[in-house]
């Protein structure tokens, strides 16, 4: 039998499907891996009694062949959902103590669906952030290694801890959101699969929002088919959440076999930016080089307001944070830090009990709110990111998606972060704009740079379109075959 851990998602349900391995015995075997990557920081809280009582009622149900889609798989949950009567954080101090008295909707359709939670994995505080740099419980650390250097990398973010314990084995799947590229932007630093959903696919329910109108859940896996599944679990209409759309739920796994012949694959010139390392240069030309000889045809498109992107969205998720945040006063939950009066109450508790990145976008946020600035920033970017999903809308009139690269660069170390948060933002400069246009985007692993660390590709399709991206994405995994394992792994 091969180890428990080397098994990919579909694997493993089979495996299970079949009554060939038990889900206690993988579930096990999965506890064990999060003790013993723990070193890496990426869970929060683990919850291994969670996951065995989990274990053994799928093991009654697989034996009674009543088994549901992911009935005991072993996942880990971003501390950004809300779980019921469980630790749940965001990264923030300002949290600390919080056990929802409620479960997010789409962590409800996982267990639904016979899932069982490891624990909840590290992050960005309020997912603000590419590298996982700003969580108060400590930076997480990419299982990878450069060539030769044994110095700390960063998993790249918001959802870095999804993303390294993917790819080091200290769970199966993962749960993640992206707001502006916080899952494709990790998947493609920590050598895994990220898929970004349409805007309003999952349920926004339950998850603490960052940026309202960008969040959105995903799954965060080793392989395409992995995700296709996890997201066949996640999706779905929630009467709960305003945004939310009613579309029927495609089951996404069947798409992968209908292949990408004749599918027209957009290459947007304006993805060719200054500075970018011949590393992925040659790695995008070579994802044009794959999808062509998988039998697409290639178009150059063009979306001419792509570099109004960054700056548009860190005028709108600002803005919309300053709003959401508004809430943590210390008055009802988390943490409470007194002092003489209310006002004084509120100023103490959000001093402390806020990190210095989240306090700069509220700054941020509440300054291009303000009066005399409102329409000035805000209003104008709203009407940019409209541009920006216009151009899309225009590019998918020629093909059917488009081929990125995922990331400018591969992961950097940990020690190496920009004094300048500007330069922080552009590590988001391919996925932002898919955010302000709500579609669908996935990052698959495609290469390795000089250094021995992994790229992504990235596909990106109509909203509502996931069938056909991920279609695109498997033809892409399918030829780059990336079988490369990161040096730390703990199975």
């Amino acid at each position: 039998m091969t180890n428990l851990l080397d098994l990919t998602l579909a694997e493993a349900r089979d495996a299970l499907a079949a009554l060939e391995i038990s889900a206690v015995e993988l579930a096990d075997a999965y506890i064990e891996a999060v003790e013993a990557a723990r070193p890496l920081n990426c869970y929060i809280t683990e919850t291994p009694e969670h996951a065995r009582e989990a274990a053994r009622a799928a093991d009654r149900r697989l034996k009674a062949g009543e088994g549901r889609a992911l009935e005991g798989i072993p996942l880990g949950i971003k501390d950004l959902f809300c779980t019921e009567d469980v630790l749940t954080t965001a990264g923030s101090h300002i949290l600390d103590g919080f056990k929802p008295p409620y479960e997010s909707t789409v962590t409800r359709n996982l267990w639904d669906a016979g899932a069982l939670m490891l624990g909840k994995l590290n992050m960005d505080e309020f997912a603000m952030g590419s590298a996982n740099l700003t969580s108060h419980y400590g930076p997480v650390k990419n299982p990878w290694k450069r060539t030769g250097d044994a110095k700390d990398l960063v998993p790249g973010g918001s959802s870095g801890g999804s993303a390294a314990a993917v790819a080091a084995r200290a769970c199966l799947a993962a749960t993640g959101t992206d707001t502006g590229g916080s899952i494709r932007q990790p998947a493609a630093f920590s050598g895994i699969v990220g898929l970004k959903p349409s805007y309003g696919r999952c349920s926004r329910w339950g998850i603490v929002a960052f940026a309202s109108s960008l969040d959105q859940a995903g799954p965060m896996t080793r392989t395409v088919r992995d995700a296709a599944i996890m997201l066949g679990a996640m999706a779905g209409f929630d009467p709960k959440d305003s945004t939310s759309v009613d579309r029927p739920v495609p089951t996404y796994e069947a798409a992968l076999e209908h292949g990408v012949k004749g599918l027209k694959v957009g290459v947007p010139k304006e993805y060719r930016v200054d500075g970018m390392p011949a590393a992925i240069e040659r790695l995008w030309e070579q994802g044009i080089a794959w999808m062509k000889d998988a039998g697409a045809e290639i178009v150059e498109v063009s979306l001419p307001h792509t570099k109004y992107a960054l700056p548009a969205y860190y005028i709108v998720a600002p803005a919309e944070a300053s709003s959401n945040l508004a809430r943590y006063d210390g008055v009802r939950y988390g943490l409470r830090v007194e002092g003489d009066s209310l006002n004084e109450m509120y100023e103490a508790t959000r001093g402390e009990g806020f990190g210095e990145e989240v306090k700069r976008r509220v700054l941020i946020g509440t300054y291009v709110l303000s009066a005399g600035y409102y329409d000035a920033y805000y209003l104008k970017a709203q009407k940019v990111r409209t541009r920006i999903a216009e151009d899309f809308r225009a590019a998918y009139e020629q093909c059917d998606v488009l081929l990125t690269p995922a990331t400018p660069s591969a992961a950097f170390g940990i020690d190496e972060e920009p004094t300048d948060p500007v330069q922080m933002y552009l590590n988001d400069v391919f996925t932002v704009p898919a955010n302000l246009a709500g579609l669908p985007g996935i990052s698959v692993p495609a290469g390795l740079d000089e250094q021995g660390l992994p790229l992504g590709l990235q596909i990106l399709g109509r909203a509502f379109d996931e069938e056909t991206v991920l279609r695109a994405g498997y033809a892409l995994e399918q030829a780059a075959a990336f079988t490369a394992k990161p040096q730390l792994q703990f199975g």
